[in-house]
């Protein structure tokens, strides 16, 4: 059974701990100063834990500006180094085409539809439940 708990960042970015996974949910436009704060918990967090992996979970995120690239690819490199891996999901069309637009590329930063995506991904075994009124996906 896999322990979950919840870390409290500033700026109200809910962080799950699901075994050694770390699930970010950022949801609408985050500060700068918020933005880096968790930059450094997520660094604190995966060399102080036996994180192995972090989900960023986008889906709540209507635009993107070049500092939180900057700041997605730093944690995808940030982790990397700390052997760990970085899974971004639920990126909407227009934060991907703004991403494309800025010229960042975030190299080493793996992507997924979703957050039941994200998790194979990372070698977990963790499952999540689907939300409510969205069926599931059949895999072939």
């Amino acid at each position: 059974m896999t322990s979950a708990s919840t870390f409290p960042y500033e700026g109200h970015v809910p962080v799950l701990r699901l075994g050694g996974i770390l699930l970010v949910t950022l949801q609408g436009d985050l500060y700068d100063s918020t933005a880096e704060q968790l930059r450094q918990d997520i660094g604190e967090t995966v060399s102080d834990s036996a994180i192995t992996g972090v989900v960023i979970d986008l889906s709540g995120v209507e635009i993107v500006d070049s500092f939180m690239g900057r700041v997605l690819s730093d944690v995808a490199a940030m982790t990397r180094l700390l052997s760990a891996q970085t899974v971004v999901a639920g990126m909407r069309p227009a934060v991907a085409i703004t991403l494309v637009e800025l010229g960042l590329t975030l190299p080493g930063l793996r992507t997924a539809l979703t957050t039941e995506d994200a998790l194979p991904l990372l070698g977990s075994e963790v499952s999540v439940l689907p939300r409510a009124g969205r069926g599931r996906r059949e895999r072939p």
